[in-house]
């Protein structure tokens, strides 16, 4: 199987339980969770050898979270140890028309501190076929978006294939930061993802006859946003999710691909979320599998639909379905019969 590493940062996840507000709740369950975390802990349970890159404190929270990974697979030989906290979300679980609600608590944690000279790149892209980040990392703080340049640099140097998931996240910089900043980062991916909000909030990128808030999606304004980023970057593929939030609790969720020349877009499930969080990092899990495994263009869309749809009934950030749930769902098993 391939080596693959994915840069980022892994935070502790304090949520309340049963849908609880947080003024409502006296306890929040402990658990781990971050971006590129997620998707190695679905390509460590996929089968490939996935490498988690991070900075955390040489304390026991530190150790926690390793030991967290290594549960599900995920290898931490390259995890520098250094900085003085982990940083912490909390998670406030939304249902029907109340949306959930993500509290950050992350200043000054350990990645955000890091600098280039905490990670040897030629040493860690050694073997490796694919590289993943996501727009969260350099969002975090701009020594963070300093080591993912020297990241990005040491990668294609080395012939590693790059994905990015774009992830703008408004709680940690402007649309104008994100813009000049991953502009300067793109020249260095070849696989991008992005959600209905991404390529707008980072590149100004806008789909036609489209309104998030109604939950209204334009498959052909989603196909000029694909290739306006293909023929602005150069990205070998542009993947898009398409989410259709009919209320926090139900959702639509499909997705499109675009591989330079032709479109393919996945079926459509409606869903009723257990956890959302994670979902994104759920569909870059399953895309990077599925196009290293040379699944074909469909088949690499629909597993990574498949795969995404299947986390949103776990709890947690990590998703923790086998490949073979994932083709049985990606061939209309998608009944929830007890399997005996």
């Amino acid at each position: 199987m391939s080596k693959v590493v994915t840069f980022g940062e892994i935070m502790l996840r304090l949520q309340t339980n049963n849908h609880l507000r947080f003024i409502q709740s006296n306890s929040l369950e402990a658990t781990f969770g971050g971006g590129e975390a997620n998707v190695a802990v679905s390509l460590a349970n996929y089968g490939h050898d996935a490498y988690f890159v991070t900075k955390l404190p040489a304390n026991p929270i530190g150790d926690w979270c390793k030991a967290e990974l290594r549960k599900y697979g995920v290898k931490n030989d390259f995890i520098a140890d250094g900085g003085e906290r982990v940083g912490i979300y909390f998670s406030e679980k939304g249902a029907s028309q109340r949306a959930s609600n993500v509290v950050y608590d992350r200043a000054h944690s350990s990645i955000a501190t890091a600098k280039p000279e905490d990670f040897d790149w030629d040493k860690i892209f050694d073997g490796a076929e694919w590289f993943h980040f996501t727009g969260i990392t350099p969002a975090i703080s701009d020594q963070a978006a300093e080591v993912c340049l020297v990241a990005l640099k040491e990668a294609k140097k080395k012939g590693v294939k790059v994905s990015c998931d774009l992830n703008f996240r408004k709680k940690l910089w402007t649309s104008e930061k994100a813009n000049n900043v991953m502009s300067g980062l793109m020249e260095y991916v070849d696989v991008a993802i992005a959600n209905e909000e991404d390529a707008e909030k980072v590149f100004g990128i806008k789909a036609s006859h489209t309104d998030i808030t109604s939950g209204a999606l334009s498959d052909e304004g989603y196909r000029d946003v694909a290739k306006q980023l293909a023929e602005k970057f150069g990205f070998s593929h542009v993947a898009i999710t398409l989410r259709e939030s009919l209320s926090a609790s139900i959702n639509n969720w499909s997705a499109l691909l675009y591989d330079g020349k032709d479109y393919y877009k996945s079926k459509k499930y409606t869903i009723n979320i257990v956890d959302r969080v994670g979902g994104g990092d759920s569909f870059g899990g399953g895309l990077i599998y599925a196009l290293l495994e040379n699944y074909s263009m469909q088949d690499t869309i629909e597993y990574a639909v498949a795969a995404s749809c299947l986390k949103h009934t776990i709890e947690g950030d990590f998703n923790l379905v086998s490949v073979n749930e994932v083709k049985n769902l990606m061939k209309g098993d998608g009944s929830g019969r007890v399997q005996r």
